[in-house]
């Protein structure tokens, strides 16, 4: 909880305008927002539920004008959420940068305002600029910086050296220490009339910056040179005592996240953690609050907590927070999140494609990739990857296990689940036997499904293993994702494992992927 009243370590399933609504003003100290580029439309619906979809479709009717007001209505309310010394950091691209900078200039207005217009180069040459495209590659994003106030928050950053400066002015290195240094001048500018002392230094008369007993401590710690008889004596400066450069405006020191990197989740628009490190660590301090309304797959809030600040994020995908939470989590955040469903009202009233991603998440499943001709598969268990076929339905029949049966045989798996609300008769006598065979089909309601995992997730919180319902012990086997993480905490508590950013999400399907939309 911040000093604020503001609650931190939250995450939130919400329209972030609605929710920054909702905020105390003057609570935040430091916004980094990347917002769906204008021209990256493709990448919009990344987690294919129904909440993106509308959203997608409300930011992009209209055009340019609609997407910058679409902007300014949450821009306000971020600006009304900052302290007086807080910063704002708008992650855009080049073809939308100059509509949000002049929506930018009128909401924060003096003594606060612009403070410089970042480009981070983002990726190498580019195939924009292959012949006949007739124009450049286009290899940069735009990060605009705002203030409050006309005081803030800033710890200074630097940078190397580059190799061609370091060979050039630190050319000198120590036989006995390996270390580079340059030279620098120890006369006293302006001579006398600036009161600089004039005194002998190994034969050579000058006026000198500094006093003679100064002048005989540095010789004795081996800081003064003279590199030829006769020589003015020169001042050691090593390379390894400096700074280095004080960050300029642009950025080309930080790549892009590679795909073997462990980091990588297979986010379309992910940014690199060294990116959001170098922002949180200039323009905020350990205890500070940290928001990012557009939180994605979580890299803000992720270095937030890795660096000890204070953090909220904000994002309309159940996927994603799940996603998010799991991330933070691995770093001691033990998340709050608020917004996603937890009662089967509130699971009846999503969309398909939200209740499928709900289902998969909820037993850290992994989802179908196709959205056709994926044989009535909508995701895959944790441990063993059996078939899941998720359907927002009551009274699911016998024709539907039938079916399943199939998919199960062709998919080379001996069992899967189909989860729904409620079965028929029919539906239990012909799961039943499919027992008997070598591809049986369990049959989870909901409302056992919601209760399992609120048991698991009890005993996570407590350290106490749980006591599952015997009717419901066939269900440990599809919560074997839940039960992996929750174990860490029931005595005796095993080695933790690993997880690399690939794992945390598994497979997070593309701009061209999906899952099945059938619900019959």
């Amino acid at each position: 909880m911040a000093s604020s009243g503001l609650e931190t370590g939250v995450l939130y399933r919400d329209d972030n305008l609605r929710r920054l609504r909702e905020f105390p003003a003057e609570s935040v100290d430091l916004i980094y927002l990347d917002p769906p580029f204008f021209s990256n439309r493709r990448y919009e619906v990344i987690w294919g539920d129904e909440a993106e979809v509308r959203s997608f479709e409300d930011r992009w009717e209209g055009g340019i004008r609609h997407y910058t007001d679409w902007m300014k209505d949450r821009i306000v309310e971020m600006y009304r959420v900052l302290k007086p010394t807080a910063s704002l950091y708008l992650h855009c691209d080049p073809s939308a940068s100059h509509y949000l900078k002049v929506m930018l200039d009128a909401i924060f207005v003096s003594p606060g305002g612009f403070r410089s217009e970042v480009v981070w180069k983002r990726s190498s040459a580019h195939s924009d600029a292959r012949q006949g495209r007739r124009q450049h590659g286009r290899v940069h994003d735009v990060i605009l910086f705002y203030t409050k106030g006309e005081e803030w928050t800033w710890n200074p950053v630097f940078t190397p050296y580059e190799d061609k400066y370091v060979d050039t002015f630190y050319k000198h290195v120590e036989p006995e220490s390996g270390r580079r240094y340059r030279l620098g001048d120890l006369t006293g500018p302006g001579g006398a009339s600036k009161g600089n002392p004039q005194y002998e230094v190994m034969g050579v008369t000058r006026y000198w910056r500094y006093s003679e007993q100064r002048m005989a401590e540095l010789i004795a710690e081996g800081r003064v040179v003279q590199t030829k008889p006769g020589a003015v004596p020169a001042y050691k400066r090593y390379l390894d005592e400096m700074q280095g450069v004080p960050l300029q405006d642009v950025w080309t020191d930080i790549p892009p996240i590679g795909p073997r990197a462990a980091e990588r989740l297979g986010y379309p628009t992910q940014k690199p953690e060294a990116l959001l490190e170098r922002i949180i660590e200039a323009s905020s301090d350990p205890g500070q609050v940290v928001l990012d309304p557009f939180c994605g797959c979580g890299t803000t809030i992720a270095v937030a907590q890795r660096l000890r600040r204070e953090w909220i994020g904000i994002d309309v995908s159940p996927q994603a927070v799940g996603i998010m939470k799991t991330r933070v989590d691995q770093h001691g955040a033990n998340a709050k999140v608020e917004g996603l469903p937890t009662s089967i009202e509130d699971l009846r009233n999503l969309g398909p494609f939200e209740f499928q991603n709900w289902v998969v998440q909820r037993v850290h499943g992994v989802p179908s990739a196709k959205q056709s001709g994926d044989m009535g598969i909508d995701g895959w268990s944790f441990l063993e990857r059996l078939p899941i076929q998720i359907k927002r339905s009551d009274r699911v029949g016998r024709n539907v296990v039938d079916n399943f049966e199939t998919a199960i045989e062709r998919s080379g798996k001996h069992k899967g689940y189909i989860v729904a609300f409620s079965f028929t008769t029919g539906a239990y006598e012909e799961a039943a036997r499919s027992k008997e065979t070598d591809r049986a089909v369990h049959l989870v309601k909901v409302a056992d499904l919601l209760e399992v995992a609120d048991l698991i997730e009890t005993a996570e919180a407590t350290g106490q293993e749980p006591e599952i319902p015997p009717d419901t012990v066939d269900l440990m086997e599809l919560f074997a994702g839940l039960v992996d993480r929750a174990r860490r905490t029931w005595p005796p508590t095993p080695p933790p494992r690993k997880r690399s950013g690939s794992d945390l999400i598994a497979s997070v399907r593309n701009d061209e992927a999906g899952v099945s939309r059938d619900e019959s």
